[in-house]
């Protein structure tokens, strides 16, 4: 599910995939269902290919929305991001990934998470650990 929802750099929000064109692709905003092109000169990526730092190797973004919805219980999460304090955001994120990278997730990092995951609840998306499951297929074969 998260391979067809996608960040474009400079356009806030996240957007579902609708279809491709020439040197294009059809999008959605997952907040209010506007179409639009996205061009290749965009900086788009997938969720799919997001992955966040650890003092180990990195996570797989799906893995860590996967652990904040369990810690959220499947709603929304009550930080207000524009309000909360750099430590309560670390302590946010040190529950949701106790092994984060300090030196290189950042709190801009932390409050993205915060409001990709939001977005995602409210649009009804919350099957993160899909794609875990597609990878363990494919290296099973």
């Amino acid at each position: 599910m998260l391979k067809t929802i996608l960040s474009i750099a400079g356009k806030p929000g996240l957007y579902k995939l609708v279809s491709q064109g020439r040197n294009m692709l059809i999008v959605e905003s997952l907040s209010d269902k506007k179409r639009f092109p996205a061009y290749g000169a965009d900086k788009i990526v997938s969720l799919g290919e997001i992955s966040m730092y650890t003092d180990e190797e990195d996570v797989p973004l799906s893995q860590v929305l996967a652990t904040v919805k369990a810690n959220a219980n499947g709603e929304e999460v009550a930080i207000d991001i524009k309000k909360a304090s750099q430590e309560e955001l670390k302590a946010f994120m040190a529950e949701a990934l106790p092994n984060y990278d300090r030196d290189r997730v950042h709190v801009s990092d932390i409050k993205k998470l915060i409001s990709w995951y939001n977005l995602l609840v409210k649009a009804g998306m919350t099957d993160f650990e899909e794609k875990a499951e597609e990878n363990a297929g494919e290296s099973a074969e």
